[in-house]
């Protein structure tokens, strides 16, 4: 069974910064691509971003320049850092993966709040 368990999330002022993490299932870890989607109420689910196995990352336009994804294949985990938190961040993030059997996998989600 995979599993994805994210962690990080909570409330912060707009201005600061949040690390989100996401331990997945060493099984498929190391050959899964990696992301960060998020979900703000009434909204469509969206990419933040995205790690291959080979390390290239992708980010969607509303973060680049302010967010940064990471892996850890040791430790099985992806992160995403977060900086310049904006309220429009506010929203419900869920660790995603692709692993070979074609399937996606998606974490329970960590609220994050931007607020004064």
């Amino acid at each position: 069974q995979v599993q994805l368990v994210e962690s990080g999330g909570g409330l912060v002022q707009p201005g600061g910064s949040l690390r989100l993490s996401c331990a997945a299932s060493r099984i498929f870890f190391v050959i899964s691509t990696m992301g960060w989607y998020r979900q703000a109420p009434g909204k469509e689910r969206e990419l933040v971003a995205g790690i291959t196995t080979s390390g290239r990352t992708n980010y969607g336009d509303s973060v680049k320049g302010r967010f940064t994804i990471s892996r850890d294949n040791a430790k099985n985990t992806v992160y995403l850092q977060m900086n310049s938190l904006k309220p429009e961040d506010t929203a419900v993030y869920y660790c995603h993966s692709n692993p070979p059997n074609g399937r996606d996998y998606w974490g329970q989600g960590t609220q994050v709040t931007v607020s004064s």
